[in-house]
């Protein structure tokens, strides 16, 4: 009885609970209004000067409690925060998110902020009152409680507190100890019963301060009326009332001036490398009762997915596109032809909103009524009807680069945001296709995309598998010129820039976005100091499988009288003048997505009467494990001097521990990209 009172979330009519109770032997480290007055001396926060405000402390627990309801989780929480800069003030707008399905929900309760300011040597109040408080709400099931806390200046510390009440179980308070801002103190706790299982997923590069777990035992009084129990007769069990005293973990973790999380080029999202801890339900074991899994399984999710309305049943309602299919059909008996035309038919069909999404909202048939609809509107589409096609068609679910890795142990189906279509040819060729991008030629995946793994979602569940997300194009820039040089260093001749692969897609999303004249000024003029470009070509715009190819003629103005020495930097307008790794150590990988090269080929006729008196010496050098190669060299010829010099990066991403060699590999294409040639008047 006792195992059917907590397994039935309430529906048993007369519970009176006197709740969970935990032993709490540790002083909690922050209490709402007794501020430190080191927190308003400003010779505190000298090492902070470059941040824009700083967490003084960031404390939250929860605990799994149960009330007539059924078992909930409830979250306490209580920040300090020292404002800085001006920049600092959005600190001051916090957003609570909040979770809302059938008849369960999360509510916020016991909300109080208070803003703290230092006037005249006394510490002036402000209270949150309720009118900046309000409701957002994102969609159906999300929604989102907001504040901003009031009369924030440079200087002040602001403090907020708050409760949110979950009816999910599965939905466990995450912690994240690091943030965009220094924190000094960090610290979570969570007491959990036996009964729950959770599985606890630590992530990032700071240690822990404190990592305890000690065991305590918690008290659960529970009380039942009397219930008509079913039967052919029929029957009544009388009310009776138990006291349960579950082993509960009181786990604490606390981090110690932790600091702030920078964004570094070349990185996939700050979730897939801050420091935090996230919560999975994995299973509950109940009084008298066996072990229940609750955490699915990769079968479980691709069931789950196309018994979806909103992701599997879309695949088959492609039936207003019919006559479109039988013609491609027909024109192309090539398989390989055949899926190009249908990706081109669903990029027509449907423009991308720009919104990245697992599911559809409303479905594939209005988001083709309204030409319009988000990343799985277009190939869900894209899917359907390259089935219709008679193409062997999978989806591929993923998650895009700004959205985070998605755990292969973990078989949840909200991390991921994404879907693709897998096309399976003759010879055990495969494609991975999709529809986004008007721009992109057939086979090349967004950008966004190269996140590793996808998952691959087959009709039949048990044949799921993972599949890597990688693309074989490349990031690749060609420039080849031609240039004449004058007695007072000026150039004038013409240059043929070259963008191929992910480039391409770049440069040609800016070309459609800006127009060819805005173009050339925000890509050249604005950046190659001093160039004047009299005429320009553009190539091959719309074959989206060529290079886009612009071919200009320049002149660069040179000094106003005519110099016996001649100092000639080749590189000044092209390749490489900067090492984008500024700091000396990483501790994450750095993530191209795909794999870069960058060649220029430069020839420059001398003017008459100069020789050269200095070149730079050609040089190679190599990453480790052929991770890529940098050549120069600069040769004399009959009409002057060729330039030549080509960056490669073999591998789409390299680990930290490769960061060193990828940093000093950069340092020596700037230092040599700075190198100058020395031309000396003939005497």
């Amino acid at each position: 009885m006792i195992s059917r009172v907590l397994l039935s979330c309430g529906l048993t009519a007369g519970l009176v609970l006197a709740g969970l109770s935990q032993a709490q032997a540790q002083a909690d480290p922050i209490k709402f209004g007794k501020l430190d007055p080191k927190d308003f001396d400003a010779k505190n926060f000298v090492a902070d000067s470059g941040s824009e405000a700083v967490i003084l402390c960031d404390f939250g627990r929860s605990r799994i409690d149960y009330q007539q309801e059924g078992f909930r989780v409830v979250f306490d929480r209580i920040t300090r925060i020292k404002i800085l800069k001006k920049s600092g003030y959005d600190w001051a707008t916090v957003r609570i998110p909040l979770y809302k399905k059938n008849s369960g929900e999360e509510k916020v309760t016991s909300l109080k902020g208070m803003t703290y300011n230092m006037v005249n040597g006394e510490i002036v109040k402000e209270k949150l009152e309720s009118t900046g408080i309000f409701t957002e709400q994102v969609d159906v099931n999300h929604s989102a409680r907001k504040f901003t806390l009031p009369n924030v200046k440079e200087g002040s510390v602001i403090e907020y507190a708050y409760t949110v009440s979950s009816d999910f179980v599965y939905n466990f308070q995450d912690w994240e100890f690091q943030h965009t801002i220094p924190v000094r103190w960090s610290e979570y706790r969570a007491n959990i019963p036996e009964y729950f299982d959770y599985k606890m997923l630590m992530q990032g590069y700071e240690p822990l301060e404190v990592s305890e777990h000690p065991m305590s035992t918690g008290q659960l009084n529970i009380r039942w009326s009397s219930e008509i129990t079913p039967g052919a007769r029929g029957g009544r069990e009388s009310g009776g009332s138990a006291t349960l005293t579950p082993q509960v973990t009181n786990h604490r973790w606390a981090m110690k001036n932790v600091p702030a999380f920078r964004d570094e080029p070349y990185m996939t999202t700050r979730q897939d490398y801050v420091a935090r801890i996230d919560f999975e339900l994995a299973g509950t074991k109940m009084p008298e009762q066996p072990y229940e899994v609750k955490l699915g399984t990769w079968v479980s999710v691709g069931n789950e997915l196309m018994g979806n309305e909103n992701f599997g049943l879309q695949l088959n309602r492609t039936g207003f596109l019919k006559a479109e299919v039988a013609a491609i059909v027909a024109k192309y008996p090539d398989l390989a032809e055949r899926a190009a035309a249908i990706v081109s038919l669903a990029k027509q069909s449907i423009g991308f909103d720009g919104n990245d999404q697992l599911t559809s909202n409303n479905g594939i048939r209005k988001a083709f009524e309204q030409h319009r609809g988000s990343s799985a509107d277009v190939n869900l589409l894209l899917i359907g009807l390259l089935r219709d096609a008679g193409l062997t068609t999978t989806p591929v679910i993923l998650s895009t680069r700004d959205h985070g890795r998605v755990d292969e142990n973990v078989p949840i189906v909200n991390r991921f945001n994404y879907v693709l279509a897998h096309v399976a040819l003759p010879e055990n060729k495969e494609l991975l296709l999709d529809a986004t991008e008007p721009l992109a030629a057939v086979g090349m995946l967004p950008e966004r995309c190269l996140n590793t793994m996808g998952r691959l979602i087959p009709d039949k569940a048990d044949q799921g598998r993972w599949i890597g997300v990688t693309s074989s194009q490349r990031y690749v820039h060609f420039q080849m010129a031609q240039l004449t040089l004058d007695e007072r260093g000026g150039l004038t001749g013409k240059v043929h820039d070259e963008h191929s692969g992910y480039q391409a897609l770049q440069a040609r999303t800016k070309l459609h976005k800006d127009g060819e004249k805005k173009y050339v000024e925000n890509n050249y003029l604005k950046h190659q100091d001093g160039w004047e470009i009299s005429k320009y070509t553009f190539q091959q715009k719309d074959m989206l499988s060529k290079p886009l190819a612009l071919d200009m003629e320049v002149k660069v103005a040179g000094g106003e009288t005519a110099s016996s020495t001649i100092y000639l930097n080749p590189m000044r307008y092209f390749g490489e003048n900067r090492n984008p790794f500024l700091l000396e150590n990483r501790l994450f990988p750095v993530d191209f997505g795909a794999a870069h090269e960058e060649t220029q080929m430069l020839t420059f006729t001398l003017p008459a009467g100069y020789e050269v008196e200095e070149l730079p010496k050609s040089v190679m050098v190599s990453l480790p494990d052929n991770g890529g190669r940098f050549q120069y060299s600069v040769t004399p010829g009959p009409a002057g001097l060729q330039v030549v010099s080509r960056i490669t990066f073999s591998k789409p991403s390299y680990s930290a521990e490769e960061y060193a060699h990828l940093r000093e590999f950069y340092n020596h294409i700037v230092a040599k990209h700075a190198e100058q040639i020395v031309l000396k008047k003939k005497s």
